[in-house]
């Protein structure tokens, strides 16, 4: 199909029309014109909108599929979906399977699903067997067969000597080790952020001290090895503070943040809403504002949806037996936008787009003539209601029915196929 895309504003600093608006013509999957104006003819799907906007297509590096093993959670067909309303024409999904991704039959599986989708599908392997932190799982394996990355998904690796030696292998072939940061030994059985909001509802706190002790010590096991690390889920300012350094030391050191850590603070939990419960867990108003501020700066690289399907008897509990998490990839661009604070929309795009590919060494897009089109289309200023009906998922464990966002996701096109919302 040959698509128009009529005066849409280009988003893309590694473009030479950044921020002109422009008429994008795209045959045969292919971007083959960009003019301020181009003519057209009845063989070509015109889309065109107030104020719309075009970036290259989204990606989101840690999104959890529940397949294989939890298929009743999400499918890689309902989680592909999910991504298509949200703007993503590529995600990286999680380890945290049954069985875990920790060999290359579990990677060949999700490539082989997904393949030719209009969502681009990328496996993390666990970076532990069956991720219990004892062995290194069969990295070189997976790597070959296809995975971006190695992880082991919420799980903190306790074991420095593991992780000091799966970073030095992980240099024989370029791969990336990412880290979720939590100390168990501080955080505990932890349900909120401690605090005055875990104090006033008698909830066990989780000190923001369990993950800055844990960003701290791979920060200095990367630092000795050498090696590229990720660290993903940072939500308090201090552990801010210690990537900046290490940054500013030339460390190989990335960082991803998820979109709820810079858009709510613990005090929306006073209702004891299950679906507010997550890890990391919501922080304070102050940790908010310096990760903004580290996403503007750049010291933050990539923000995630951290979708994360959970059903209803796994969240219609008592708060304290609750699961983690709620699923994201449909509120991700609202969410964020919406709060945003004195983030530009230019570094947003980045932290959503091309920072997440970048890191994961996945092939650069950019919108100029000849480039395969990867695009997602959007209007920053459209407000809307998130409803029921925009859940493609097959969980429903979000807290915002209801909530009106600003940023609205138009469609998506990639690998020769369109999905265009209702505008």
């Amino acid at each position: 199909m040959n698509i128009l895309i009529k005066s849409a504003t280009i988003i893309d600093s590694n473009s030479p029309h950044n921020g002109k608006t422009m008429d994008v013509l795209i045959e045969n999957g292919i971007i083959t014109s960009i003019k301020s104006k181009i003519n057209t003819d009845k063989n070509v799907k015109v889309i065109e909108a107030e104020n719309l906007h075009l970036s290259t297509g989204w990606m989101d590096m840690q999104v959890n599929f529940c397949d294989p093993g939890f298929e009743h959670k999400e499918d890689l067909a309902s989680g592909m979906k999910a991504a298509s309303f949200g703007g993503f024409t590529g995600v990286a999904v999680v380890s945290s399977t049954n069985p875990p991704i920790h060999s290359k039959s579990e990677v060949q599986y999700i490539k082989n699903i997904t393949a030719g989708s209009i969502v681009d599908v990328y496996p993390i392997g666990s970076l532990s067997y069956c991720r219990e932190g004892h062995d290194i799982s069969e990295m070189y394996d997976m790597q070959q067969a296809g995975a971006v990355a190695f992880s082991d998904d919420k799980k903190s690796v306790d074991n420095a000597g593991l992780l000091m030696r799966a970073l030095l292998y992980a240099q024989n072939f370029d791969g990336l080790v990412i880290t979720h940061c939590d100390e168990k030994s501080i955080s505990g059985d932890g349900k909120i952020n401690e605090g005055e909001t875990s104090t006033k509802l008698g909830l066990k706190g989780i000190p923001g001290l369990a993950e800055e002790v844990m960003v701290n010590r791979n920060i200095f096991l990367a630092e000795y090895t050498n090696a590229s690390i990720h660290i993903a889920n940072v939500s308090t300012q201090k552990s801010l503070e210690l990537i900046r350094l290490a940054k500013a030391k030339g460390l190989k050191v990335t960082a991803s943040v998820t979109a709820y850590n810079i858009a709510l603070d613990d005090t929306a939990l006073m209702g004891f809403d299950s679906n507010y419960k997550l890890n990391p867990p919501l922080r304070t108003k102050p940790d908010i504002e310096a990760l903004r501020k580290g996403i503007a700066d750049g010291t933050i690289d990539c923000i995630t949806s951290d979708h994360r399907p959970q059903d209803i008897e796994s969240k219609n509990l008592e708060f304290d037996n609750a699961s983690n998490g709620m699923i994201g990839l449909e509120t991700a661009f609202g969410l964020i936008n919406s709060n945003k604070g004195k983030i530009k929309l230019e570094a947003i795009i980045d932290a959503i787009s091309s920072n997440p590919r970048k890191i994961l060494k996945l092939h650069p897009l950019k919108i100029e003539e000849g480039e395969a089109a990867n695009i997602t289309l959007f209007i920053p200023t459209a407000a809307w209601v998130f409803e029921r009906k925009h859940i493609y998922s097959k969980s429903i464990n979000s807290p915002f029915l209801g909530t009106q966002f600003t940023g609205k996701v138009i469609g998506i096109i990639n690998n020769k196929q369109s999905y265009i919302n209702k505008y």
